[in-house]
């Protein structure tokens, strides 16, 4: 069963683990994977194509996923952020040329 967003989250890091020589996802990247595959509202993405904008249709909150660490392979592991509405529409609406 997926664990939906609480209220007082704000932030979900994932991490990369060596697991037998293989490199694996930890429990907060699977969940990412599952809430912006099953959940989240997917709404923009940024003219890098990297970077994600989903809204919850249950609080109405923004949430960006970001791969912040972008000198590792495939941009590394993904972070899920909370972020305001007025960077939000900024970063994916009113910027694009």
């Amino acid at each position: 069963m997926m664990k939906r967003i609480e209220s007082h989250e704000f932030k979900l890091i994932g991490e990369w683990n060596l697991v037998e020589g293989k490199v694996i996802g930890n429990y907060v990247c699977e969940r990412i994977m599952q809430l912006t595959d099953n959940y989240l509202q997917k709404l923009a993405t940024d003219s890098s194509g990297w970077d994600v904008l989903f809204k919850d249709p249950n609080d109405g909150r923004y949430w960006e996923l970001i791969y912040p660490q972008s000198y590792m392979h495939g941009g590394g592991p993904p972070t899920l952020e909370c972020i305001p509405e007025y960077v939000a529409f900024q970063k994916y609406y009113y910027n694009k040329q």
